[in-house]
């Protein structure tokens, strides 16, 4: 009797103990994240590739894809609908959204742009080189481009009336063309891309005058990392886990921007990394990078700060309710202020 105990008691914690092995593997099996980027995989892609390459999502427990973005607010959407459990939107279009479908609950976890990339972009020989100097002209974008609907905050910031500018509404492959032959006075577009669209046009950077809207006066926050209500509310340890692996990634990705783009290539093997390469620095330098940035590090928002943007980007965009700041965004997900701190 004793014999067959033995045998009956070991058979069962092999049993237990095969279990136990089965829950840790099952426990160990990543989540899975569809992640989607605001546009093409350029050099504002570089540390999401470089964070998922170098396995720092892994190292999380994730399991990421991410997927290219046909603009800055498509993100939102693909998220609002639960195509996506995350994106990087524009922050702007965020506020418009919420507006227009309150209580929405996508929130943004980590403000990769300090300000807007948003910029007018005029060639120098036109004589334009200040705000007002746009009165009675003529600006080309497309109808859904970040500046332009925008522009009315970088109107009012340089006292000028938005009304007296004339638009000419284009697709994005002709905006660049348009200004750099001439039919347009300017045009609204992210800086880092439309300068290097104009430069493969044969305009040199030295020949455009590039007005940014936060060196005139526009407060708007940029591009932020969203996250779907329902990921927030049932695992906000894996938000964590992704925001921290993005910083660890920005972080690299500021310290050696050459290596970081060089990521890109892999998500698109027809990708110029040079000029990537040089797209990529152009954002850390303008919108990533800022004073306010190194101050109270990389991810963060100023709360005033936050309200007042939010109240321009109401104003410009003719919403009929200002959102609170903090329903859209969540600062709660980011890592310590010493590990997103950069010189």
């Amino acid at each position: 009797m004793k014999l067959r105990f033995s045998r009956l008691a070991r058979h069962a914690l092999l049993a237990f103990g095969l279990l136990g092995l089965a829950g840790s593997t099952l426990a160990a099996e990543p989540t899975k994240i569809k992640f989607s980027l605001d546009w093409r995989f350029e050099g504002p892609s570089a540390p999401f590739l470089l964070a998922k390459a170098k396995g720092y999502f892994a190292a999380e427990g994730l399991d990421v894809t991410i997927d290219s973005g046909p603009g800055s607010a498509a993100p939102i959407t693909r998220v609002a609908t639960g195509a996506y459990d995350m994106g990087f939107a524009d922050f702007n279009a965020l506020v418009e959204y919420d507006a227009n479908n309150p209580g929405s609950k996508i929130q943004g976890v980590y403000m990769v742009y300090n300000f807007t990339p948003a910029a007018v972009v005029t060639l120098k020989k036109s004589g334009i080189t200040k705000p007002a100097d746009l009165v009675g002209k003529t600006l080309a974008a497309p109808v859904f481009d970040a500046g332009r609907k925008a522009f009315p905050a970088f109107a009012k910031s340089n006292k000028f009336d938005p009304a007296s500018v004339k638009w000419q509404s284009v697709d994005p492959a002709i905006r660049e063309t348009m200004l750099a032959r001439g039919d347009v006075d300017g045009i609204t577009g992210f800086s880092f891309t439309s300068v290097l669209n104009l430069e493969a046009r044969g305009v040199k950077e030295s020949d455009l005058n590039v007005m940014l809207y936060n060196n005139y006066g526009v407060e708007l926050y940029g591009n932020t990392i969203i996250a779907s209500p329902k990921l927030i509310a049932e695992k906000p340890e894996v938000v964590r886990g992704f925001v921290r692996a993005f910083n660890k990634a920005l972080k690299e990705t500021i310290a050696n921007p050459d290596a970081a783009a060089a990521y890109i290539k892999g998500a698109d093997g027809l990708a110029n990394i040079e000029l990537e390469t040089r797209r990529l620095k152009m954002l850390l330098a303008q919108v990533v990078l800022t004073p306010e940035a190194k101050a109270n590090g990389l991810g963060s928002v100023v709360e005033d700060r936050m309200q007042r943007s939010i109240a321009e980007t109401a104003g410009a965009y003719n919403l009929k309710s200002v959102p609170n700041g903090k329903d859209l965004f969540n600062p709660a997900f980011l890592p310590p202020k010493e590990e997103r701190l950069v010189k």
